[in-house]
C-alpha cells in the first residue's frame, strides 16, 4: 500500500472515530441536559405571551384610562413616599398596553397601582404567581445567581449541541433536498428524519434565540465585548451621585425635563432616589428602538428638575446597538405578531427534538436486542 493511501486510510479512521464520539456526545447531552433546555424553552414560549396572559388573568388591570400629567405626578409623589422603604427597585409608568403603575421590588415581587390615585390593585410574587415563577425558572433556574451562572454554561452546551447536530446531519449540497424528506416508516427512520429535517430547517431561528439568551446571561460583559469589537466611541459617563435632600420633589417638572431631554421618546421606567443617592434614573423608548422598555436613559437631579446626562440609544455606536438588540430578538419583540409567534414556536422545538431523539434511540435499542 502506498504512503498516500495509508495516509488517506488513517485520516478516514480518525474522522470515523470523531464522528462516533460526537454522535454519542450529541445523544447523551441531548437526552440529559437537553431535558433542562426543553423546559427552559417551554417556559420561554409562555413568557412570550406574558403581557396578554397577565391581562387575561387579571382583567381589571387593563380597565383603566391612562393618567394625565398631573395624575401621573401625584401618584409618583405617593409612590416615592410609601414604597422605597419596602424594597422598591423601580416602577414602570402606565402605558397603553398596561395602563397601571407596575412596581418592582428587591424580593422579586411586583405590585400594581391605580393610575388615578396610586391605590394598590394587585400583588404578585414568585412562588405564588405562575408567570413570575416561570420567569424565575427561565432566567435563574429558581436558584438566584448560581442558577444564572449555570444557565450560561447550559447555553453554550446547547449551542454546541445544535452545531454538532448539523455537522452530523450535513449530507453535502447534492443530497441536501433528499435529506430533508420526512419519512413515516419504519419507526426508526421516521423519528430520525423528523429530528434531522426539522432541526436543519429551524436551525437559524434556534441559533438566534439560544445565542441571544446565552449572551443575556453576561449582560455588561456582552455589551463591553461588542463595543470593543466595533470600536464604539466612549459611552456617555454615568453622572456622579448626588446627596438626597429632604425637600419635596416636583415630579411633573422632573418628568417634563426628562421628556425634553429625549424628544419623542416614551418614558417607561423610573428608579427613585435612595438613602445614599438622590439621583432619579429614567429609561425611555426612543422612536425606532426594539426594546419594549427602551435603552435610552436620562439621569436627573429631581430636586431642581435638572438633567444631569442623557443617552439616546438610537444614536449609540454599532456595538451598543447590537447589545441593545439582544433582548428584543430573544423575546420576540421584533417584527410584531410574526416575531412573537416565531419565538413562541422556537420554544416548542427543543421538547420536540428531545422526544424524537429519545424515540429514535429507544426504537434502535429495541431493534438491536432482537
Amino acid at each position: 500500500m502506498s504512503a498516500s493511501a495509508t495516509t488517506v486510510e488513517a485520516s478516514a479512521r480518525r474522522a470515523g472515530a470523531v464522528r462516533y464520539w460526537l454522535k454519542r456526545l450529541h445523544l447523551w447531552v441531548g437526552l440529559s441536559v437537553g431535558l433542562v433546555y426543553a423546559l427552559i424553552a417551554l417556559s420561554g414560549s409562555v413568557l412570550v405571551l406574558q403581557g396578554p396572559l397577565l391581562r387575561l388573568m387579571h382583567p381589571p388591570l387593563a380597565a383603566h384610562a391612562l393618567p394625565d400629567a398631573a395624575a401621573r405626578a401625584a401618584v409618583l409623589t405617593r409612590i416615592a413616599h410609601e414604597w422605597p422603604s419596602r424594597g422598591l427597585r423601580g416602577a414602570d409608568l402606565p402605558t397603553a398596553g398596561l395602563p397601571v403603575w407596575q412596581l418592582y421590588f428587591s424580593d422579586g415581587s411586583r405590585r400594581y397601582l391605580d393610575p388615578s390615585n396610586g391605590d394598590l390593585l394587585l400583588t404578585r410574587a414568585p412562588g405564588s404567581d405562575l408567570l413570575l415563577t416561570l420567569r424565575d425558572w427561565h432566567t435563574h433556574l429558581l436558584a438566584g445567581k448560581s442558577g444564572k451562572a449555570a444557565l450560561g454554561v447550559l447555553g453554550w452546551l446547547m449551542l454546541g449541541l445544535l452545531l454538532s447536530g448539523v455537522w452530523l446531519w450535513w449530507p453535502g449540497r447534492r443530497n441536501l433536498r433528499g435529506s430533508l424528506r420526512i419519512h413515516t416508516q419504519p419507526p426508526a427512520r421516521r423519528w430520525v428524519s423528523w429530528h434531522r429535517s426539522v432541526g436543519a430547517i429551524s436551525l437559524p431561528l434556534l441559533l438566534l434565540v439560544t445565542l441571544t439568551g446565552t449572551l443575556m446571561v453576561y449582560g455588561a460583559g456582552t455589551r463591553h465585548v461588542l463595543q470593543t469589537l466595533f470600536a464604539d466611541a466612549p459611552a456617555t459617563p454615568t453622572p456622579a451621585r448626588i446627596a438626597p435632600r429632604p425637600q419635596a420633589i416636583d415630579w411633573a417638572a422632573a418628568l417634563d425635563a426628562a421628556q425634553h431631554a429625549l424628544p419623542g421618546a416614551e418614558l417607561r421606567r423610573i428608579a427613585l432616589p435612595s438613602a445614599n443617592d438622590g439621583r432619579v434614573t429614567i429609561r425611555a423608548r426612543a422612536p425606532g428602538e426594539w426594546h419594549p422598555v427602551g435603552r435610552s436613559q436620562v439621569w436627573l437631579d429631581p430636586y431642581r428638575a435638572q438633567v444631569l446626562a442623557a443617552v439616546d440609544a438610537t444614536a449609540e455606536g454599532t456595538g451598543a446597538r447590537l447589545s441593545n438588540a439582544v433582548y428584543p430578538l430573544h423575546a420576540g419583540s421584533v417584527g410584531g405578531l410574526a416575531g412573537k409567534l416565531l419565538v413562541l414556536l422556537c420554544g416548542l422545538l427543543p421538547p420536540f427534538f428531545l422526544v424524537t431523539g429519545f424515540l429514535f434511540w429507544r426504537t434502535r435499542q429495541r431493534r438491536q436486542r432482537r
